[in-house]
């Protein structure tokens, strides 16, 4: 494959940066129990960033809300209704949540209370496990490599769960004694709730039940765990817990906090604040999957909002294509009329946009159209 001058320039950031954090870490649960008055500097929006900047959408909207029960027969067929209103989701909003997954309640709930004691755990204990930059796989506090950015008021973790040659216990936390356990669990119940959600997105679009899969690896996909810690922020109107933009990966399955809300979604310039349904999962469209439909399915930006009076813990499941395998359109959905958008990138080539720069809105799959 011919690199083009955009992917030159990415690769050549990598080096000795890749292995290393340009700066010393700052933990934000350390800043948040120091009892500050006021915002540290790194972690002040420019002025169009902040949450008050962009109108908000009416108090009562929310994304879809969909029933899966019954999505299969026993035979197999799909229910065409059910069908109908994940395709409308993904064309118009890129966002729904799902109820009747398949996934337990009460393993949702553990999975979210094991990773809300870890994080209450001392930092130095939770030290052990710091990441790098390289995998990302570890206890973080940023995102991009890029020096003097502006932060995020975040903490998270990050586990590789598939392919199973990434999938090493030893950088799983050990406390609570649980915690490896239920996500382990967790992690094959999700896997199998993507599974599904793919055979909808093929078929929505006049496909083979199994081409989006396939062009994902067939089983050989990819699949990993950022669980969010945003503590309390005193003075959140001018911060935000995870800056505006789109997945890179394939589809995000989202478990938020049942407590708290501060995913907002981005639609017709407006913030949409999304209200949790109890016991459902938040489904996102991802950039590899808005590249493999042509754009038929867009991802869409979202941010995260912190506040002053509580924190909020969630899990973000992403689903992602092997990592060396090239994405690029299908050719079932391109035609003279409806021309190849993207040129073939690898998964791996792709996320050294989001190791390098951090989060960046829309930008990553829109500089990845292909010019005309």
């Amino acid at each position: 494959m011919t690199k083009n001058k955009k992917e030159v320039n990415i690769e050549t950031r990598k080096g000795s940066t890749m292995d290393e954090w340009p700066e010393p870490i700052v933990r934000v649960q350390s800043l948040a129990e120091s009892n500050l008055s006021s915002l540290p500097d790194r972690y002040i929006k420019p002025a169009s960033q902040r949450p008050t900047t962009i109108e908000e959408a009416p108090a009562a909207t929310n994304i879809p809300i969909i029933d899966l029960e019954g999505l299969f027969s026993e035979d197999g067929s799909p229910d065409e209704a059910i069908m109908a209103q994940i395709s409308e989701a993904c064309r118009e909003w890129g966002f729904f949540q799902v109820l009747n997954h398949g996934v337990r309640p009460e393993l949702m709930d553990a999975a979210r209370e094991n990773w809300r004691e870890f994080f209450h755990l001392p930092v130095n204990e939770k030290e052990t496990y710091r990441n790098s930059p390289k995998t990302y796989e570890g206890y973080g506090s940023r995102l991009g490599v890029e020096k003097g950015a502006i932060l995020d008021w975040s903490d998270y973790y990050f586990l590789h769960l598939l392919p199973l040659h990434l999938k090493d216990f030893n950088k799983w936390p050990s406390f609570p004694p649980t915690i490896r356990e239920v996500i382990d669990e967790y992690g094959k119940e999700v896997v199998n709730l993507c599974g599904r959600v793919m055979k909808v997105l093929s078929l929505n679009l006049g496909l083979k039940e199994d081409e989006f899969q396939d062009a994902f690896g067939g089983e050989n996909i990819g699949a990993c765990l950022r669980v969010n810690y945003y503590p309390k922020c005193p003075r959140p109107e001018l911060a935000l817990g995870l800056s505006s933009h789109s997945d890179p990966g394939g589809m995000t399955i989202l478990l938020p906090d049942d407590q708290v809300f501060g995913l907002q979604v981005r639609k017709n310039d407006m913030w949409i604040t999304v209200k949790p349904h109890p016991h459902a999962f938040i489904v996102n469209i991802g950039d590899q999957i808005q590249i493999l439909s042509n754009s038929a399915y867009k991802s869409v930006e979202h941010r995260v909002i912190v506040n002053s009076e509580k924190e909020r813990v969630s899990l973000a499941f992403f689903y992602n294509p092997k990592s060396d395998i090239p994405i690029q359109p299908l050719q079932e959905l391109v035609s003279t009329h409806n021309p190849p958008l993207y040129p073939p990138m690898t998964f791996d080539q792709y996320r050294l946009f989001i190791r390098t720069q951090g989060p960046q809105g829309k930008s990553h799959v829109e500089s990845h159209v292909s010019p005309r």
